[in-house]
Protein backbone atom coordinates (compact mmCIF):
# COMPACT_ATOMS: atom_id res chain seq x y z
CA UNK A 1 0.00 0.00 0.00
CA UNK A 2 1.30 3.62 -1.08
CA UNK A 3 2.35 6.00 2.22
CA UNK A 4 -0.25 8.79 1.76
CA UNK A 5 -2.77 6.35 1.43
CA UNK A 6 -1.89 4.75 4.37
CA UNK A 7 -1.86 7.86 6.14
CA UNK A 8 -5.18 9.01 4.87
CA UNK A 9 -6.44 5.46 6.38
CA UNK A 10 -4.89 6.29 9.50
CA UNK A 11 -6.53 9.87 9.58
CA UNK A 12 -10.07 8.60 8.57
CA UNK A 13 -9.40 6.16 11.53
CA UNK A 14 -8.78 8.11 13.92
CA UNK A 15 -11.70 10.49 13.41
CA UNK A 16 -14.39 7.72 13.08
CA UNK A 17 -13.36 6.31 16.15
CA UNK A 18 -13.04 10.15 18.08
CA UNK A 19 -16.38 10.48 16.49
CA UNK A 20 -18.08 7.00 18.06
CA UNK A 21 -16.28 7.24 20.91
CA UNK A 22 -17.49 10.82 21.07
CA UNK A 23 -21.27 10.18 19.81
CA UNK A 24 -22.35 6.96 21.64
CA UNK A 25 -20.15 7.77 25.19
CA UNK A 26 -18.61 4.34 25.21
CA UNK A 27 -16.24 4.16 28.23
CA UNK A 28 -14.59 1.47 26.35
CA UNK A 29 -14.08 3.68 23.27
CA UNK A 30 -13.24 6.77 25.02
CA UNK A 31 -10.52 4.88 26.85
CA UNK A 32 -9.17 3.12 23.57
CA UNK A 33 -9.72 6.92 21.85
CA UNK A 34 -7.61 8.30 25.01
CA UNK A 35 -5.05 5.68 25.15
CA UNK A 36 -3.33 5.77 21.72
CA UNK A 37 -2.72 9.45 22.34
CA UNK A 38 0.87 8.77 23.05
CA UNK A 39 1.39 7.15 19.64
CA UNK A 40 0.37 10.50 18.20
CA UNK A 41 2.42 12.33 21.02
CA UNK A 42 5.40 10.01 19.83
CA UNK A 43 5.49 10.74 16.25
CA UNK A 44 5.05 14.57 16.67
CA UNK A 45 8.37 14.58 18.67
CA UNK A 46 10.18 12.57 16.26
CA UNK A 47 9.38 15.03 13.33
CA UNK A 48 9.68 17.91 15.42
CA UNK A 49 13.76 16.29 16.76
CA UNK A 50 14.66 16.54 13.35
CA UNK A 51 12.91 19.41 11.71
CA UNK A 52 15.78 21.88 13.13
CA UNK A 53 18.79 20.28 12.43
CA UNK A 54 17.63 19.28 9.24
CA UNK A 55 16.17 22.54 8.32
CA UNK A 56 19.25 24.08 9.08
CA UNK A 57 21.69 21.73 6.96
CA UNK A 58 19.46 21.72 3.88
CA UNK A 59 18.94 25.48 3.78
CA UNK A 60 22.93 25.84 3.88
CA UNK A 61 23.68 23.21 1.14
CA UNK A 62 21.01 25.06 -0.79
CA UNK A 63 22.50 28.52 -0.36
CA UNK A 64 26.00 27.32 -1.11
CA UNK A 65 25.13 25.30 -4.30
CA UNK A 66 23.46 28.39 -5.53
CA UNK A 67 26.86 30.16 -5.00
CA UNK A 68 25.93 33.48 -6.68
CA UNK A 69 25.00 35.88 -4.58
CA UNK A 70 22.91 37.66 -7.09
CA UNK A 71 21.02 34.69 -8.01
CA UNK A 72 20.46 34.11 -4.23
CA UNK A 73 18.77 37.33 -4.22
CA UNK A 74 16.49 36.74 -7.05
CA UNK A 75 15.24 33.70 -6.04
CA UNK A 76 14.67 35.31 -2.21
CA UNK A 77 13.15 37.96 -3.81
CA UNK A 78 10.90 35.72 -5.81
CA UNK A 79 9.92 33.76 -2.77
CA UNK A 80 9.48 36.59 -0.51
CA UNK A 81 6.91 38.37 -3.20
CA UNK A 82 4.74 35.19 -3.52
CA UNK A 83 4.62 34.69 -0.15
CA UNK A 84 3.51 38.42 0.52
CA UNK A 85 0.90 38.57 -2.44
CA UNK A 86 -0.71 35.69 -1.39
CA UNK A 87 -0.81 36.66 2.44
CA UNK A 88 -3.04 39.40 1.44
CA UNK A 89 -5.05 38.07 -1.18
CA UNK A 90 -6.06 35.77 1.38
CA UNK A 91 -7.00 38.49 4.27
CA UNK A 92 -9.17 39.95 1.50
CA UNK A 93 -10.83 36.58 0.11
CA UNK A 94 -11.05 35.62 4.61
CA UNK A 95 -12.99 38.68 4.54
CA UNK A 96 -15.45 38.57 1.64
CA UNK A 97 -16.40 34.93 2.41
CA UNK A 98 -17.11 35.27 6.55
CA UNK A 99 -19.04 39.17 5.35
CA UNK A 100 -21.07 36.93 2.64
CA UNK A 101 -22.03 34.18 5.16
CA UNK A 102 -22.26 35.94 8.66
CA UNK A 103 -25.84 36.37 7.93
CA UNK A 104 -26.42 33.17 8.13
CA UNK A 105 -25.10 32.79 11.59
CA UNK A 106 -26.48 32.11 14.86
CA UNK A 107 -26.37 34.76 17.82
CA UNK A 108 -25.95 31.05 19.80
CA UNK A 109 -22.38 31.60 18.68
CA UNK A 110 -21.65 34.12 21.61
CA UNK A 111 -22.33 31.23 24.54
CA UNK A 112 -19.32 29.28 22.81
CA UNK A 113 -16.87 30.86 24.96
CA UNK A 114 -13.66 28.92 25.37
CA UNK A 115 -12.48 27.70 28.94
CA UNK A 116 -9.21 30.20 28.96
CA UNK A 117 -8.72 33.30 27.35
CA UNK A 118 -5.83 33.76 25.21
CA UNK A 119 -3.15 35.94 26.11
CA UNK A 120 -2.65 39.07 24.27
CA UNK A 121 0.01 39.99 21.53
CA UNK A 122 1.62 43.15 20.99
CA UNK A 123 1.51 44.12 17.02
CA UNK A 124 5.66 44.93 16.50
CA UNK A 125 6.37 47.91 14.67
CA UNK A 126 8.34 47.22 11.10
CA UNK A 127 11.46 48.41 12.85
CA UNK A 128 10.64 45.39 15.43
CA UNK A 129 9.86 42.71 13.35
CA UNK A 130 13.07 42.93 11.15
CA UNK A 131 15.19 43.35 14.47
CA UNK A 132 13.33 40.01 15.58
CA UNK A 133 15.11 38.47 12.52
CA UNK A 134 18.82 39.17 13.50
CA UNK A 135 19.07 36.24 16.24
CA UNK A 136 21.65 37.43 18.89
CA UNK A 137 22.03 33.76 20.02
CA UNK A 138 20.98 31.60 16.90
CA UNK A 139 21.12 28.60 19.24
CA UNK A 140 18.42 29.58 21.72
CA UNK A 141 16.40 30.45 19.07
CA UNK A 142 17.25 26.85 17.47
CA UNK A 143 15.74 25.80 20.73
CA UNK A 144 12.78 27.51 20.97
CA UNK A 145 12.09 26.31 17.32
CA UNK A 146 12.23 29.86 15.59
CA UNK A 147 12.69 29.22 12.47
CA UNK A 148 12.62 32.47 10.78
CA UNK A 149 15.69 34.09 13.05
CA UNK A 150 17.46 30.83 12.54
CA UNK A 151 17.04 30.91 8.40
CA UNK A 152 18.35 34.29 8.44
CA UNK A 153 21.24 32.93 10.22
CA UNK A 154 21.94 30.24 8.28
CA UNK A 155 21.33 32.03 4.74
CA UNK A 156 24.29 34.35 5.92
CA UNK A 157 26.46 31.87 7.19
CA UNK A 158 26.03 29.82 4.07
CA UNK A 159 26.69 33.25 1.79
CA UNK A 160 29.68 33.53 3.48
CA UNK A 161 31.08 30.07 3.07
CA UNK A 162 30.62 30.72 -1.04
CA UNK A 163 32.97 33.51 -0.48
CA UNK A 164 35.20 31.00 1.08
CA UNK A 165 38.46 29.60 -1.32
CA UNK A 166 37.17 26.65 -2.84
CA UNK A 167 38.96 23.86 -0.77
CA UNK A 168 37.15 25.83 2.44
CA UNK A 169 34.23 25.97 0.93
CA UNK A 170 34.18 22.12 -0.45
CA UNK A 171 35.05 20.68 2.46
CA UNK A 172 31.87 22.39 4.76
CA UNK A 173 29.69 21.81 1.94
CA UNK A 174 30.42 18.26 1.81
CA UNK A 175 29.57 17.79 5.57
CA UNK A 176 26.41 19.86 5.46
CA UNK A 177 25.34 17.41 2.18
CA UNK A 178 26.16 14.14 4.37
CA UNK A 179 24.72 15.58 7.59
CA UNK A 180 21.44 16.21 5.18
CA UNK A 181 21.14 13.14 3.81
CA UNK A 182 21.62 11.57 7.17
CA UNK A 183 18.51 13.28 8.16
CA UNK A 184 16.32 12.83 5.04
CA UNK A 185 17.05 9.51 5.20
CA UNK A 186 15.87 9.33 9.23
CA UNK A 187 12.87 11.19 7.73
CA UNK A 188 12.27 8.15 5.59
CA UNK A 189 12.25 5.93 8.64
CA UNK A 190 10.16 8.25 10.60
CA UNK A 191 7.60 8.45 7.46
CA UNK A 192 7.03 4.51 7.99
CA UNK A 193 5.37 4.76 11.47
CA UNK A 194 3.45 8.29 9.99
CA UNK A 195 0.15 6.30 9.46
CA UNK A 196 -0.07 5.01 13.45
CA UNK A 197 1.06 8.67 14.28
CA UNK A 198 -1.95 10.45 12.66
CA UNK A 199 -4.22 7.97 13.84
CA UNK A 200 -2.78 8.66 17.83
CA UNK A 201 -3.47 12.51 17.22
CA UNK A 202 -7.00 12.53 15.68
CA UNK A 203 -8.68 9.61 17.80
CA UNK A 204 -8.76 11.72 21.08
CA UNK A 205 -9.06 15.24 19.97
CA UNK A 206 -11.99 14.15 18.02
CA UNK A 207 -13.35 11.69 20.96
CA UNK A 208 -13.16 14.87 23.49
CA UNK A 209 -14.66 17.36 21.32
CA UNK A 210 -17.28 15.58 19.25
CA UNK A 211 -19.41 17.49 16.96
CA UNK A 212 -21.22 19.75 20.22
CA UNK A 213 -17.88 21.90 19.78
CA UNK A 214 -18.69 22.73 16.32
CA UNK A 215 -22.70 23.26 16.47
CA UNK A 216 -23.10 27.03 17.98
CA UNK A 217 -20.43 28.07 15.20
CA UNK A 218 -21.07 26.20 12.56
CA UNK A 219 -21.23 29.14 9.76
CA UNK A 220 -17.80 30.48 10.77
CA UNK A 221 -16.37 27.08 10.80
CA UNK A 222 -18.16 26.62 7.35
CA UNK A 223 -16.87 30.10 6.05
CA UNK A 224 -13.89 29.50 6.54
CA UNK A 225 -13.52 25.63 5.28
CA UNK A 226 -15.39 27.66 2.06
CA UNK A 227 -12.89 30.31 1.65
CA UNK A 228 -9.97 28.03 1.97
CA UNK A 229 -11.15 26.39 -0.46
CA UNK A 230 -11.78 28.44 -2.93
CA UNK A 231 -8.40 30.67 -2.05
CA UNK A 232 -6.36 26.96 -3.13
CA UNK A 233 -8.57 26.62 -6.15
CA UNK A 234 -8.31 30.58 -7.82
CA UNK A 235 -4.88 31.31 -6.66
CA UNK A 236 -2.55 28.09 -6.15
CA UNK A 237 -3.72 25.85 -8.87
CA UNK A 238 -3.39 28.27 -11.53
CA UNK A 239 -0.11 29.06 -10.39
CA UNK A 240 0.60 25.41 -10.50
CA UNK A 241 -0.99 24.53 -13.80
CA UNK A 242 -0.21 27.82 -15.97
CA UNK A 243 3.12 28.93 -14.33
CA UNK A 244 5.02 26.19 -12.93
CA UNK A 245 3.52 23.95 -15.69
CA UNK A 246 2.61 21.02 -13.82
CA UNK A 247 0.52 18.52 -13.87
CA UNK A 248 -2.53 19.06 -11.24
CA UNK A 249 -2.70 15.16 -10.78
CA UNK A 250 1.13 15.07 -10.03
CA UNK A 251 0.35 18.15 -7.76
CA UNK A 252 -2.06 17.12 -5.62
CA UNK A 253 -0.58 13.36 -5.46
CA UNK A 254 2.63 14.71 -3.62
CA UNK A 255 0.64 17.33 -1.53
CA UNK A 256 -1.73 14.60 -0.42
CA UNK A 257 1.24 13.43 2.24
CA UNK A 258 1.92 16.67 3.45
CA UNK A 259 -1.18 18.18 4.18
CA UNK A 260 -2.21 15.10 5.79
CA UNK A 261 0.65 14.95 8.57
CA UNK A 262 0.03 19.46 8.66
CA UNK A 263 -3.59 18.81 9.37
CA UNK A 264 -2.21 16.22 12.19
CA UNK A 265 0.00 18.29 13.82
CA UNK A 266 -1.41 21.44 13.14
CA UNK A 267 2.83 22.54 12.51
CA UNK A 268 3.91 23.74 9.29
CA UNK A 269 7.72 23.82 10.77
CA UNK A 270 6.43 19.41 11.67
CA UNK A 271 5.97 18.76 8.07
CA UNK A 272 9.25 20.14 6.52
CA UNK A 273 10.64 16.17 6.12
CA UNK A 274 7.30 15.40 4.19
CA UNK A 275 7.27 18.52 2.09
CA UNK A 276 11.27 17.98 1.23
CA UNK A 277 10.32 14.49 0.24
CA UNK A 278 7.25 15.04 -1.70
CA UNK A 279 9.29 17.91 -3.68
CA UNK A 280 12.40 15.45 -4.18
CA UNK A 281 10.68 12.26 -5.16
CA UNK A 282 7.20 13.55 -6.05
CA UNK A 283 7.83 16.76 -7.61
CA UNK A 284 11.68 15.92 -9.02
CA UNK A 285 12.65 19.85 -8.11
CA UNK A 286 16.30 20.74 -7.55
CA UNK A 287 17.53 20.60 -4.41
CA UNK A 288 19.01 24.03 -3.93
CA UNK A 289 15.65 25.42 -5.06
CA UNK A 290 13.74 23.19 -2.13
CA UNK A 291 15.92 23.24 0.12
CA UNK A 292 16.04 27.41 0.37
CA UNK A 293 11.63 27.57 -0.73
CA UNK A 294 10.81 25.17 2.09
CA UNK A 295 11.90 25.80 5.23
CA UNK A 296 10.93 30.12 4.29
CA UNK A 297 7.74 28.75 3.67
CA UNK A 298 7.35 26.98 6.83
CA UNK A 299 8.36 30.45 8.71
CA UNK A 300 6.24 32.88 6.81
CA UNK A 301 3.92 30.83 4.44
CA UNK A 302 0.88 31.74 6.52
CA UNK A 303 -1.93 32.27 3.63
CA UNK A 304 -4.26 29.93 5.29
CA UNK A 305 -3.60 31.40 8.97
CA UNK A 306 -4.13 35.06 7.66
CA UNK A 307 -7.58 34.13 5.89
CA UNK A 308 -8.99 32.48 9.20
CA UNK A 309 -7.76 35.31 10.93
CA UNK A 310 -9.05 37.74 8.05
CA UNK A 311 -12.49 35.73 8.33
CA UNK A 312 -12.73 35.93 12.12
CA UNK A 313 -12.38 39.80 12.21
CA UNK A 314 -15.09 40.16 10.16
CA UNK A 315 -17.20 37.36 11.85
CA UNK A 316 -16.47 39.33 15.76
CA UNK A 317 -16.86 41.80 14.43
CA UNK A 318 -20.20 41.16 13.34
CA UNK A 319 -20.36 39.21 17.14
CA UNK A 320 -19.62 42.01 19.46
CA UNK A 321 -21.81 44.61 17.42
CA UNK A 322 -18.59 46.35 16.21
CA UNK A 323 -19.06 48.50 12.60
CA UNK A 324 -16.48 47.98 9.86
CA UNK A 325 -15.51 51.43 8.72
CA UNK A 326 -13.15 51.19 5.54
CA UNK A 327 -10.27 52.35 7.69
CA UNK A 328 -10.82 49.70 10.05
CA UNK A 329 -10.98 47.57 7.61
CA UNK A 330 -7.34 48.75 6.04
CA UNK A 331 -6.19 48.38 9.76
CA UNK A 332 -6.88 44.94 10.35
CA UNK A 333 -5.62 44.00 6.75
CA UNK A 334 -2.47 45.77 7.83
CA UNK A 335 -2.78 44.10 11.21
CA UNK A 336 -3.08 40.39 9.83
CA UNK A 337 -0.52 40.59 7.29
CA UNK A 338 2.40 41.69 10.03
CA UNK A 339 1.28 38.92 12.39
CA UNK A 340 0.76 36.14 9.76
CA UNK A 341 4.16 36.42 9.18
CA UNK A 342 5.00 35.74 13.05
CA UNK A 343 2.21 33.19 13.67
CA UNK A 344 3.97 30.65 16.24
CA UNK A 345 3.51 26.75 15.08
CA UNK A 346 1.81 25.91 17.81
CA UNK A 347 -2.33 24.61 17.85
CA UNK A 348 -3.96 27.70 18.11
CA UNK A 349 -1.54 30.16 17.12
CA UNK A 350 -3.41 32.08 14.64
CA UNK A 351 -5.99 32.86 17.75
CA UNK A 352 -3.56 33.80 20.29
CA UNK A 353 -1.85 36.28 17.28
CA UNK A 354 -5.73 38.08 16.37
CA UNK A 355 -5.49 40.09 18.83
CA UNK A 356 -3.71 42.74 17.17
CA UNK A 357 -6.04 43.03 14.62
CA UNK A 358 -8.82 42.85 17.13
CA UNK A 359 -6.99 45.97 19.12
CA UNK A 360 -6.71 47.82 15.95
CA UNK A 361 -10.62 47.71 15.25
CA UNK A 362 -12.12 47.76 18.82
CA UNK A 363 -13.48 44.20 19.14
CA UNK A 364 -13.30 42.75 22.48
CA UNK A 365 -9.85 40.23 22.92
CA UNK A 366 -12.58 38.44 24.63
CA UNK A 367 -13.39 36.86 21.17
CA UNK A 368 -10.52 35.30 20.88
CA UNK A 369 -11.81 32.89 23.12
CA UNK A 370 -15.01 32.17 21.42
CA UNK A 371 -12.70 31.13 18.36
CA UNK A 372 -10.57 29.16 20.34
CA UNK A 373 -13.39 26.97 21.72
CA UNK A 374 -14.05 25.64 17.84
CA UNK A 375 -10.96 26.08 16.40
CA UNK A 376 -9.42 22.78 15.68
CA UNK A 377 -11.06 21.86 12.39
CA UNK A 378 -9.84 25.15 10.82
CA UNK A 379 -6.29 25.06 12.28
CA UNK A 380 -6.29 21.31 10.60
CA UNK A 381 -7.23 22.91 7.41
CA UNK A 382 -5.52 26.27 7.16
CA UNK A 383 -2.18 24.38 8.17
CA UNK A 384 -2.78 22.41 5.41
CA UNK A 385 -3.18 25.49 3.13
CA UNK A 386 0.29 27.31 4.51
CA UNK A 387 1.72 23.29 3.25
CA UNK A 388 -0.34 23.93 0.26
CA UNK A 389 1.35 27.39 -0.51
CA UNK A 390 5.06 26.26 0.58
CA UNK A 391 4.81 23.13 -1.85
CA UNK A 392 3.50 25.89 -4.77
CA UNK A 393 6.27 28.17 -4.28
CA UNK A 394 8.34 25.35 -4.26
CA UNK A 395 7.59 24.07 -7.70
CA UNK A 396 7.08 27.83 -9.15
CA UNK A 397 11.08 28.74 -8.02
CA UNK A 398 12.03 25.45 -9.46
CA UNK A 399 10.48 26.66 -12.44
CA UNK A 400 11.08 29.98 -13.05
CA UNK A 401 14.93 29.15 -11.96
CA UNK A 402 15.16 26.33 -13.92
CA UNK A 403 13.80 28.51 -16.73
CA UNK A 404 17.04 30.94 -16.88
CA UNK A 405 18.95 27.35 -16.87
CA UNK A 406 20.40 28.79 -13.37
CA UNK A 407 19.78 25.33 -11.25
CA UNK A 408 19.66 21.63 -12.66
CA UNK A 409 17.82 19.45 -12.04
CA UNK A 410 18.58 16.49 -9.24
Amino acid sequence: MKLHIAIALGLIGGLLLGLVASVTGSPALMWIAEGVEPLGTAFVNLMKMVVIPLVASVIFVGVCTLGDLRQLGRLGGLTLLFFAATTVVSVLMGMGVMRAMVPLASEAAAQAVAPAAAEAQELPGPIEFLLSLIPSNPFQVATEGALLPLIVFVILVAAATGALPESDRGRLLTLASAVAAALIKLVHWIMVIAPVGVFGLAAPVTARAGWAMLQSLAIYVIAVLVGLLIFISVIYVPVVKFLARMPMRRFLRGCLSPQIIAAATVSSPATVPAMFEAADQEFRVSRPVSGFVIPLGAGIGRAGAALFQGAGVVYLAWLYGVPLAVSGIGGAVLAVFIVSFTVPSIPGGSVVSLAPALGTIGIPLDGMAVLLGVDRIPDMARTATNVTGTLTATVLMDRLEGSRGAIPNN
